[in-house]
């Protein structure tokens, strides 16, 4: 029962979605991959346990030439199993494939499938990638309630939940902050870790630091990650007096970012929804990395993160346009250790009861039926 994965979204590629897709291939017992070319990939490749194909393009689109060769590979390795690491437009392969041997095919959305269900044309694609799917899974409900009216009322009833799992032997308290922290001048941290675009916030905590220092006057926000956002958030910095206390890493390989989620006293990622609501922030599985750190998670309210936090038990949801309001959190959990202490460590219980690895692979084994 081998699966053929087929994904754009694969190492040495970066991002929330790559790391989604990999951390599946750890739990299916035989695997191949077919994913587009990337610099350095030879050398990751080769520190795999399956096989990985690489396509000469450096982005896979369903078009004659590569559904063919997804069909061989398909034969060439005896595989009965698609996944696809993201339904759009992948998915509209899956006829093609389940004439070349499928079984079973599962497709996997994440975000900017919303966006698809409510474009004309797009619209009609995702309902045949749907059809021919046994499944289409979402990340979060919020994803889900937005797919499902542009699916046929079949593919509805056969859509399941499928997201990210955590890895807490990675993510834990303790796992290396101590040394993040020695070069940070001692005080309280509050950390995002993301790329650095819009839609992520880190504007609305720059501008919420004047507030944060007023009460807490050794406050360092870490903002963790590179990203095109980088000149403007460094020039709102300076503009509002806080540039000294914003430290910025720039881009931090995803092996290296547990000691920077260790090293918060406070997560915040006030992500926002951009574009007339076709840019939405679709889960957020860093947030649950931080909770599973033991650290309280201010997020904001956009799209699926709602999904991330339990609002007052494990952190807050605040709205991601008010750095006031954002403010307050923050300085509320650096000011009250005993109340942070606690919501990190419910996030941290809450996490391991319902969002690890295993139980992701176990979903996901169950609906290839592998």
């Amino acid at each position: 029962m081998t699966v053929l994965l087929v994904t754009n979204d694969f190492p040495p590629r970066q991002g929330g979605i790559e790391t989604f897709v990999r951390s599946l291939c750890d739990e299916l017992p035989e695997l191949v991959v077919y994913t587009s070319h990337e610099p350095g990939d030879a050398a990751y490749d080769a520190s795999l346990p399956f096989p990985v194909i690489r396509d000469r393009t450096t982005m896979l689109l369903p078009t004659a030439r590569i559904t063919r060769r997804a069909a061989g590979l398909l034969r060439e390795y005896d595989a009965d199993r698609v996944l696809f690491g993201a339904a759009a437009p992948l998915g509209l392969m899956g006829p093609a494939l389940r004439r070349a041997g499928a079984r079973r095919i599962v497709a996997m959305t994440h975000g900017h499938e919303t966006w698809w269900a409510g474009v004309p044309g797009a619209r009609q694609a995702l309902r045949r990638i749907g059809d021919a799917a046994d499944t289409v899974t979402t990340v979060s409900s919020w994803c889900a309630d937005r797919i499902a009216p542009a699916l046929s009322p079949a593919a509805v009833r056969r859509m399941r939940r499928l997201t990210p799992g955590v890895d807490t032997d990675r993510f834990f308290p303790g796992c290396g902050g101590e040394q993040v922290r020695k070069g940070l001048g001692g005080g309280p941290i509050v950390a995002c870790v993301s790329r650095l675009i819009p839609r992520k916030g880190q504007d609305t905590l720059i501008r919420a630091w004047p507030r944060v220092l007023a009460e807490v006057p050794s406050a360092i926000l870490l903002l963790v990650g590179g990203g095109p956002d980088r000149e403007r958030l460094e020039e709102l910095a300076s503009a509002v007096g806080v540039r000294s206390s914003v430290v910025f890493t720039g881009p931090v390989p995803w092996t290296d970012i547990p000691p920077y989620v260790d090293a918060a006293d406070v997560f915040a990622m006030p992500c926002r929804t951009r574009r007339f609501g076709l840019e939405p922030e679709a889960l957020g599985i860093v947030t649950l990395e931080a909770s599973a750190t033991g650290k309280p998670v201010i997020v904001g309210d956009s799209g699926g993160a709602p999904d991330t936090v339990r609002h007052g038990e494990t952190g807050y949801l605040v709205d991601p346009y008010n750095p006031v309001s954002v403010a307050l959190r923050i300085t509320d959990l650096l000011t009250n250790p005993t109340r942070a202490q606690s919501l990190g460590t419910a996030g941290r219980d809450w996490v391991r009861r319902e969002w690890t690895r295993p139980h992701t692979g176990a979903v996901l084994r169950e609906l290839l039926d592998v």
